[in-house]
């Protein structure tokens, strides 16, 4: 069955995440024989630890791993990855408060755009444990490939564990991409914005993360949402809200073209296989 443990784990009359259409799986698979390129999305999730899930499009399904310390461009560090259950397709524009059970927190879309296999066979590559792609985001471009370490990595176990490795290419470096470009691609907002939206009063007794490093993070994010929601101004080491500030570089043309790119990433996602219209930060290496 198609989704069986995804859904297997949740519960959709309390989450706001997709329970996905089976019928648009269908439809996707079939189109993926014609398509040059797939959808993927990485979204940054502060559940019980922050971390990036990273998804590829194949078969009707988003594959997915959770990338605990996020991408790197640096073809030096090997980023662990740790495969999980497959999301639907609907699941790769979602960004919100998913506010209890699993996968209780907060989820950003961090990054979308499309994907172009390597491997000629990703079915026989992805069993072999080498899988070859290219990449085109806002933030993660170029070549890339993911590698099954059987559980031979710290931190991993048995199959559910690769790695994630940039190649070298023109857009490999040194800048550490998720502190460089840490805000969303489809609301320009941080965690605290998305919150916001919601209700961050009801995460004093239903909060995910309740210590260490994540429980810490998630507390300054609730404060920063609160006063954000009640209009007040926030602690000094918050940011803005939103809507009254630029990220680095970015100007009102780059906004509404990726707003469009979203938007056109959200259509993919739900009735085609068209690839994204070419991003304006296509010729930046960090956007």
């Amino acid at each position: 069955m198609v989704l069986e443990k995804y859904k297997a784990k949740r519960n959709f009359t309390s989450t706001p995440e997709p329970a996905g259409d089976p019928k648009l799986a269908e439809e996707r698979a079939q189109h993926e024989t014609t398509a040059k390129t797939r959808f993927f999305c990485v979204q940054k999730h502060l559940a019980s630890h922050l971390h990036y899930d990273f998804r590829l499009e194949h078969r009707g399904v988003l594959l997915s791993w959770a990338v605990p310390k996020g991408p790197s461009l640096d073809p030096r560090t090997k980023r662990l990855a740790m495969m999980v259950e497959d999301h639907p397709i609907e699941y790769g524009t979602f960004e919100g408060v998913i506010p209890e059970g699993y996968g209780a927190g907060i989820v950003m879309l961090w990054d979308v755009g499309t994907w172009t296999p390597e491997s000629p066979d990703v079915d026989a590559a992805l069993k072999k444990g080498d899988l070859k792609f290219t990449l085109d985001g806002y933030k993660l471009k170029g070549s890339w490939v993911l590698v099954r370490t059987g559980g031979r990595y710290p931190g991993g176990s048995g199959d559910r564990s690769w790695l994630l490795i940039k190649h070298r290419d023109d857009w490999a470096g040194e800048v550490d991409i998720t502190a460089f470009a840490p805000k969303s691609v489809k609301s320009e907002g941080d965690f605290e914005d998305i919150l916001a939206q919601d209700r961050p009063d009801v995460w004093e007794s239903h909060r995910p993360a309740k210590g260490g490093e994540a429980g810490a993070m998630l507390a300054k994010i609730i404060d920063k949402a609160a006063a954000l929601k009640a209009g007040r101004t926030p602690s000094p080491d918050a940011p803005a809200p939103a809507a009254a500030r630029k990220t680095a570089g970015t100007s009102s043309q780059s906004r509404t073209g990726r707003a469009r790119a979203v938007k056109t990433a959200a259509k993919r996602s739900t009735s085609s296989t068209r690839s994204p219209k070419k991003k304006p930060a296509a010729k930046r290496r960090t956007t």
